[in-house]
């Protein structure tokens, strides 16, 4: 069996907050923040994504949205261990639940949807490894 072989076990939506008074203009600026915690005692490991709405100013997001994802390796391995491709694929395996969710939760909501296209966020894979905690 293959060292590094994973799978997602489960994801929820942590936090939703969507304050549209924040909005100070009609243009579109998004964001992501990955960060994980590695269990060496059981191989897993917790995705923390945050996706952010927001129109200049990142620090007044009018939409935030966080979503956690529970990775677990087939075998037991070791932190240093984790290959780089885990950070990357982990994003785009988790990325379409996120999106859908998005564009779900700003439509009910009754405010102008947001529709995230199929994006590479490849990018995204240097910031989740230095964010990594082992726990």
């Amino acid at each position: 069996m293959n060292k590094a072989a994973f799978s997602l076990e489960k994801y929820r939506f942590e936090k939703i907050d969507i304050d549209y008074s924040k909005k100070t203009s009609p243009e579109l600026d998004i964001s992501f923040s990955p960060s994980g915690r590695f269990n060496s005692v059981d191989s897993s490991y917790e995705l923390n994504f945050t996706f952010l709405a927001h129109n200049s100013n990142p620090e007044a997001p009018f939409v935030k949205i966080v979503c956690l994802a529970i990775f677990q390796f087939e075998e037991k391995i070791a932190f240093t261990d984790i290959p780089s491709y885990f950070y990357r694929n982990s994003i785009a395996i988790l990325f379409p639940y996120v999106r859908a969710f998005i564009s779900t939760v700003t439509l009910q909501a009754n405010i102008n949807p947001i529709i995230l296209p199929t994006m590479n966020l490849s990018s995204l894979e240097a910031p989740l490894r230095d964010n990594t905690i082992q726990i």
